[in-house]
């Protein structure tokens, strides 16, 4: 249940003031120009709610979409298209057209951005041709690629030293389930890490991941903490004797575990993408906990180049003038202990999740601001 003391929009509204204050002006790859500060944290605690800013409307449908395509492992547009979430659409287009660069021939014929998304939706095969945008955060998540030595035969030298011959091969590895494994097996371990940052990779992508990196870290919840979950699952506040306390936790299988998750952000569109970021890797800490049967606690963000883009400022001049709302919602899941079950026997079958799993109640916000995307 969502508490009074909502903080989350004020810290927020505090750093869009301080880029305001304090920000210098810089160049960007966008051509648009930014005002910007270095190195900055918004942190919030899940107990308040879920981390979805009341002081403009939040698109959570969006938010639920590109997460699910991240944890299935997806690179491919057509599945944000299809299902109406469309903040990728200029990176797709712009990589589209680079594949056009050498041959100003043609550039004229190019489709619009419009008529490109409209293929990728419409038109049987397009989406495979030219709707990939490169190995870009679910690739890394879920299969990240890896070259290691593999020994195949042993030759013996002059001197009768055997020596291992190897052979260099492939080998994928699933970040998202190593890092449930670990938080199952070894919840106190330090290395509770999933990273995005493939260097390798970078020059394949059409976007190196803003959002490069999260580390998640658990602690025991005490048996106060324990029961409190219990009169919140079935509505007694009462505390009887000690031995019946710890019957009952055990028996309605609380959570021993409090979980928390940091993310880092290299660089941070503080007016339109920072809400969605919040929003989705609370979302993604809510997912995790349930399926390792723990309690969502702090959501962190550490933020490098946090700016505004000059088309932006007044906007967020708007929205710092808006008076919060007292409750953040809250976030239901539908029809999903099923999946969250399979899941555990299957751990590949993010897919079986759908959008329409995830629901936000008591959700009251101002009014949307609008703002142009910068690709």
């Amino acid at each position: 249940m969502s508490v009074k003391n909502n903080t989350l929009d004020t810290r927020y509204q505090s750093l869009l003031q301080d880029i305001l204050d304090n920000g210098v002006e810089k160049k960007d790859r966008t051509g648009t120009g930014t005002i910007s500060v270095f190195g900055r944290q918004i942190r919030h605690k899940m107990s308040e709610g879920f981390p979805l800013l009341t002081t403009k409307k939040m698109y959570f449908k969006g938010i639920v979409t590109e997460l699910l395509w991240f944890l299935r492992g997806d690179t491919n547009i057509k599945f944000l298209v299809d299902n109406g979430c469309h903040i990728w659409d200029g990176d797709a287009y712009k990589n589209f057209k680079s594949r056009f660069s050498q041959m100003p021939g043609i550039q004229s014929s190019l489709p619009t951005k419009e008529e490109f998304i409209d293929k990728i939706k419409n038109q049987d095969g397009y989406a495979e041709k030219w709707g990939e945008l490169g190995p870009i955060y679910g690739k890394q998540w879920r299969e990240w690629k890896t070259e290691v030595a593999i020994p195949t035969t042993l030759k013996i030298d002059d001197g009768d030293d055997i020596e291992p011959l190897y052979v260099k091969g492939t080998q994928y590895i699933d970040q998202i389930q190593n890092l449930i494994n670990d938080l199952k097996t070894n919840p106190d371990s330090r290395r509770l890490m999933v990273s995005a940052w493939a260097v390798h990779d970078l020059t394949n992508m059409v976007l190196p991941p803003c959002h490069y990196g999260f580390q998640v870290y658990t602690r025991e919840l005490s048996l106060a903490e324990r029961l409190n979950l219990v009169s919140t699952i079935i509505g007694e506040e009462k505390i009887r004797t000690h031995k019946d306390n710890l019957e009952r936790v055990e028996k309605l299988n609380i959570p021993t575990r409090a979980i928390s998750l940091m993310w880092n952000q290299r660089s941070v569109d503080t007016f339109l993408g920072l809400p969605f970021n919040i929003a989705s890797y609370g979302l993604l800490l809510e997912i995790i906990a349930k399926v390792v049967n723990m309690v969502p606690d702090e959501l962190i963000g550490n933020l490098g180049d946090v700016h505004l883009y000059s088309n932006h400022v007044e906007q967020a001049k708007e929205q710092i003038e808006r008076k919060p709302f007292d409750l953040l919602p809250t976030l239901k899941h539908l029809r999903s202990d099923d999946k969250y079950t399979l899941l555990n026997e299957f751990p590949t079958l993010w897919s079986n999740f759908e959008i329409t799993d995830f629901e936000i109640e008591n959700y009251q916000s101002h009014l949307a601001i609008k703002a142009p995307l910068s690709n």
